[in-house]
């Protein structure tokens, strides 16, 4: 087994991801405070080809240079709005024919992967909250469902843009085939 230098590895180029089909997910981002962590969930949605990241509240948008430092140039291939509330973007969405889940730990929450979601034709948007707080209650509100990760340890919480990367992967795992040259 050889390691393969980023050249082997045949990415897109800028022009081509814009390009390219994307996943039919938009991930929003409610008041996350980290600039870290938004970069972060750029640079997973550029890895997936995500549609788009919806950037809520207080929630910073490019240029920055500490969203840069972890996205590493995905804020520029990854398309993003900017909306004054997650509920504008949730009602947007819902609007556009959007499936719209919340992630949180919530009653009656549908706890993926352990229990797969109904996913088929259509579009779908996740939304992930604030790092302290979660996503708001009123934006839970306006969800369609919410999704949860189960957890087995001691915390009640995992980084939001670790929760991220897991939820992404679900949808681009069930979803992939959507994609025209099959990922």
């Amino acid at each position: 087994m050889r390691k393969l230098h980023t050249i082997e590895m045949k990415r897109l180029s800028l022009e081509e991801f814009q390009q390219a089909e994307k996943l039919p997910l938009i991930v929003v981002l409610d008041d996350v405070r980290s600039l870290y962590n938004v970069g972060s969930v750029f640079r997973t949605a550029d890895a997936f080809r995500v549609e788009a990241v919806y950037l809520c509240g207080i929630t910073a948008t490019p240029p920055h240079q500490e969203i840069h430092k972890t996205a590493l140039g995905a804020e520029d291939s990854v398309r993003w709005r900017y909306f004054k509330t997650a509920e504008e973007a949730v009602a947007e969405l819902q609007k556009d024919g959007y499936k719209v889940y919340a992630v949180e730990q919530a009653e009656g929450s549908t706890k993926a992967p352990l229990k797969p979601l109904p996913l088929g034709e259509g579009a779908y948007a996740v939304v992930l909250g604030n790092e302290v707080k979660g996503v708001h209650q009123s934006v839970i509100d306006k969800c369609d469902d919410c999704l949860e990760i189960p957890q087995f340890g001691t915390k009640h919480s995992m980084n939001v843009s670790v929760t991220a990367g897991i939820v992404i992967w679900e949808f681009a795992r069930q979803l992939i085939g959507t994609l025209g040259d099959g990922g």
